[in-house]
């Protein structure tokens, strides 16, 4: 079995959460076959691949656990860039899901996972809600065939609607909802046709309905439950992202979203929600108890002015934590290191915020403690890892799969650390990849994924675009 060594690297970090070491000396990591077989002061053996890690900082590769990638080619639309999310939702991702044929769905799902990549992530779960009847083309399989063909893992959350909101009802044939039959038919076929139910799976499938609250009745929230567990899927959804949410369920339900999440089967540690925004503590308490996670969506949240969800108090209560960068029309940086970067300043921001003066009782001054970036490691890989169920990943451990980023820090924003193995995470930017591992394999060397044109996917990019603006446009003289 052929063998590859990561050798002399300056700092290894694990991804182990409070109760596991986040670092290791090392200075090596032996890979074999898929997984992790040692880590210490190893020899070269014979023939063995090596990987001079001199000066990089090692760290487990990302889980980003919510995604748009359809969004990619979505990025700093006028019409919605100053846009909470409702308006928001309106202005762009409804106004342009029309716009994309198979070739535009595929370069944004190949670029996102291309940007994606770059920034050390080798586990991608994509919160794909691009169905409708009579779709000519199969968003779920292009989802699939793109990360084959980048080597990374995929888990496809497969979305859609069986009802739609008004902003959505005056839009093209392309928000036509999806009836329950036809939503769980599909399941069942994308089940047996990809999903992996092992701990290192390379391909999961995850029952996903765009937001319980909205897309979906009630009752047919139990009904998809019921059918997901049947098919040993996973349970995912958006939920209390703005104080809309906190609104409609009221209104609707006469109870919070939590609450009307756990009336009709939606809470478990098969469930994890995106966003979280806005939460009461008896709901921090239900999601703990039920073992019920979050994808945290920093800054998503912060561009739409969604607000900073309570992760340190999530995360206190027990409530398993992991980081999604959520589509890039809400997040113009839909990648990972800017993700995690601003996961560690907004809690702490957020614990600032509530500082008040001595004089009116206030008891300390800042939030600096609110989240290390060993946690925050952590909630990227590990606790990525855990909400997906694909426990076989997220670790640099022996025995591990050997998912793996090996960073350069040779840009000056990284000159002068007094500790390198922070790098990534608090000083931010993109650091360079020495390599990138997924599965044992390596898919990134020396910065470079082979066969890979950036330049010509950027001219791609901008062609597509700019075809959409017209044709946006266009239609929109012709209403008026």
């Amino acid at each position: 079995m052929t063998t590859t060594l990561i050798r002399n690297a300056a700092a290894i970090m694990t991804g182990g959460g409070a109760n596991e070491a986040a670092r290791l000396a090392g200075p090596d990591i032996r890979i074999e076959g898929q997984g992790i077989q040692a880590i210490g002061a190893l020899r070269p053996q014979p023939g063995e691949t090596v990987i001079d890690a001199t000066d990089c900082v090692v760290y487990p590769a990302w889980v980003n656990t919510h995604h748009h990638l359809f969004q990619t080619l979505l990025k700093g639309d006028p019409a919605g860039i100053d846009a909470s999310l409702t308006p928001w939702l309106a202005a762009t991702p409804y106004r342009y899901r029309a716009s994309f044929d198979e070739k535009r769905f595929r370069l944004a799902a190949r670029i996102g996972m291309i940007e994606l990549i770059r920034s050390g992530c080798t586990t991608i779960a994509d919160h794909n809600y691009v169905y409708y009847p009579d779709m000519p083309f199969d968003s779920s399989a292009i989802l699939f065939e793109e990360a084959q063909k980048l080597g990374v893992r995929f888990v496809l959350l497969r979305g859609g609607a069986t009802r739609t909101r008004q902003l959505e009802a005056e839009l093209p044939s392309a928000m036509r909802p999806e009836t329950l039959d036809a939503y769980i038919a599909d399941l069942e076929r994308l089940a047996s046709t990809f999903h992996d139910a092992s701990p290192r799976a390379m391909r999961r499938v995850v029952a996903a309905p765009t937001t319980v609250l909205y897309s979906i009745s009630p009752a047919e929230m139990r009904a998809i439950a019921d059918a997901a567990r049947k098919l040993g899927l996973r349970l995912h959804s958006h939920l209390s992202e703005t104080v809309s949410y906190q609104d409609g369920a009221h209104a609707m339900h006469r109870m919070s979203p939590v609450e009307f999440c756990g009336e009709h089967g939606w809470l478990g540690d098969d469930v994890w929600y995106a966003h979280l925004v806005k939460l009461d503590e008896p709901e921090i308490a239900m999601l703990a108890s039920t073992g019920t996670g979050i994808a945290h969506c920093p800054q998503s949240n912060g561009r739409l002015g969604s607000g900073i969800a309570p992760v340190r108090e999530l995360s206190d209560a027990g409530v398993p934590v992991s980081i999604g960068v959520d589509g890039a029309a809400s997040n113009e940086a839909a990648d990972m290191i800017s993700e995690v970067h601003m996961a560690w300043l907004a809690q702490r921001a957020r614990r600032g915020m509530a500082a008040q003066p001595a004089y009116r009782g206030g008891r300390f001054e800042g939030g600096a403690e609110a989240a290390s970036v060993e946690e925050v490691v952590h909630w990227g890989t590990a606790g990525g890892a855990r909400v997906l169920g694909l426990e076989g990943i997220g670790r640099i451990a022996v025995g591990a799969a050997a998912d793996i980023a090996v960073y350069r820090l040779d840009d000056p924003r990284y000159f002068g650390l007094h500790d390198v193995a922070i790098g990534p995470v608090a000083s931010g930017g993109r650091p360079a990849l020495a390599a990138l591992f997924c599965a044992g394999e390596c898919i990134v060397r020396d910065d470079v994924l082979p066969g890979v044109d950036l330049a010509a996917l950027r001219r791609e990019a901008a062609l597509e675009v700019r075809a959409m603006m017209a044709e946006s446009n266009r239609s929109a003289a012709t209403r008026s």
